[in-house]
């Protein structure tokens, strides 16, 4: 990823928060390295060095500043929107794979060599995938460090190193302090046992108003729930069941984690992220949407809206099939029968979030209440997901997937573009075929016919989903 010296360098002096985790700001004569909005005075020109990922900062032997903290920066908006190797490699990593599967899987994943995969993420972005699973390890030890009081070695497994030694060695070199000093300099604050409590940064604005009607509108029990303006939800995990409570507040998400095995931690935060678009660039969606009359009202009246995206893409795909032709209530009253014959019911106000697709493909006709064509299709649906012939993850081939969903029976264009927009993060999706969006065209003035709102959508390439929720919200 080439960056451009001089306009990163206005952005470190302004101290521009749009720029935080697009890139890091290294400074020679302190050996530290920065995000772009760090209140620090600036440095001098000849003393600075642009990195486009914490990991290739510290690659080149520089430390995590402790006062702006970097590594908590919201992601590059870049990694949502790449459709290429690089960006699929960026979002499994951030879901913790090299963890779990070592690089021998990211690379099996993503179908190159791990000697190529290297090669391409290093020349990128200075870092290869060893280098960036350990900077996200070194972020994930140190929230378990500074918010739990797991000892220091179990805190050291479970954010994914090999030894103590390791953990010690890593934290060391990032922060500067050993992971004994990180956790004395803690705050002294009230913890509830078995909580992890964080905050999750985004770029501003971020219009919370659309994400939680939208959400608490498909509230499903057992699943997740709207309690005023936080929300509840049940997470399926790599290594079991957690839930978590997501609150609104001034340039942060205050998220209150329960984890079965904190070796999650990392997946839980990278899905929360996801399921609220925080790693979005508003600006650049905005500036995109309001220079159109027709939506520039909108805009202004409610910068920052956001597409709700997903923590489980088969959950959303089943989501998308029940709702074809179907209102959102009708959709929940047939998804809350499925979900009380799979046996997802809250138990003392328990989340335990979407049953996993092998549970579903063998469940009951009964369990369904849809036509028979309709029941059909969540069977062949569950099965492919179970089987692994269908990845709908945010680390899958969009392409292959969308293409993959339309061979199943019953799954057209709507529902494909549907669970590519929520599920994977395509943020370039439009719908031009559903009722809600043309009723919310009409009330803007806009052309109502499918025809011709899909070519007028073409000018709101290449941020059609965030278009698409804006005419949800008209209608």
């Amino acid at each position: 990823m080439e960056l451009d010296f001089e306009r990163c360098y206005r952005a470190a002096d302004s101290r521009d928060q749009r720029f935080d985790g697009c890139f890091y700001t290294a400074v020679r004569t302190t050996t530290i390295y920065c995000r772009p909005s760090c209140p620090a005075v600036t440095p001098k020109r000849e003393n600075v060095e642009f990195y486009p990922t914490a990991a290739a900062a510290q690659r080149a032997g520089f430390r995590a500043c402790l006062r702006c903290r970097p590594d908590a920066a919201p992601g590059s908006p870049e990694w949502d929107t790449r459709l290429d190797t690089v960006g699929r490699a960026m979002r499994l990593i951030g879901d913790g794979i090299v963890d779990r599967e070592g690089v021998t899987g990211l690379a099996a994943r993503l179908g190159y060599t791990e000697r190529h995969l290297n090669r391409m993420l290093t020349a990128e972005l200075g870092a290869g995938p060893l280098a960036l699973a350990r900077a996200q390890r070194a972020q994930t030890a140190r929230i378990l460090v500074e918010t739990t009081d797991l000892g220091l070695a179990e805190i050291a497994f479970a954010a994914g190193f090999g030894s103590v030694r390791q953990f010690n060695d890593t934290m060391l070199e990032i922060y500067a302090r050993s992971p004994s000093r990180l956790r004395e300099t803690r705050r002294a604050v009230q913890r509830e046992a078995g909580t992890i409590n964080l905050r999750l940064a985004y770029r501003a604005p971020l219009h919370v108003g659309s994400l939680l009607e939208f959400l608490g509108a498909r509230t499903l029990p057992g699943v997740d729930e709207l309690d005023g303006d936080t929300y509840r939800r049940g997470l399926v995990l790599p290594h079991g069941f957690a839930s978590v409570a997501l609150r609104p507040a001034d340039r942060w998400i205050f998220a209150t984690l329960r984890l079965s095995d904190v070796r999650d931690l990392a997946p839980a935060v990278a899905r929360c992220r996801r399921l609220l678009d925080l790693d979005a660039d508003p600006d650049a969606v905005d500036g995109m949407l309001g220079s159109d009359p027709a939506l520039a009202a909108a805009v202004h009246a409610e910068p920052g809206v956001r597409v709700p995206r997903a923590v489980d893409g088969f959950e959303t795909a089943v989501r998308a099939v029940v709702g074809q032709q179907v209102s959102v209530a009708g959709a929940r009253t047939t998804l809350v029968r499925l979900l009380r014959a799979a046996g997802t019911e809250p138990v003392e106000g328990q989340l335990s979030g979407f049953p996993a697709a092998e549970v579903v493909a063998e469940l009951p006709d009964s369990a369904f209440g849809m036509p028979a064509a309709r029941r059909a299709t969540i069977r062949t649906l569950a099965a492919a997901v179970a089987d692994g012939k269908l990845d709908l993850e945010p680390g899958a081939d969009r392409a292959e997937a969308t293409a993959r969903l339309l061979e199943l029976p019953g799954i057209g264009p709507w529902t494909a573009g549907y669970v590519a927009m929520r599920a994977m993060g395509d943020p370039d999706t439009f719908l031009a075929t559903d009722l809600a969006a043309r009723r919310g065209a009409a009330a803007l003035g806009l052309p109502d016919s499918a025809k011709a709102l899909a070519g007028y959508a073409e000018r709101w390439r290449p941020w059609r989903s965030y278009a698409l929720i804006r005419l949800w919200r008209a209608a």
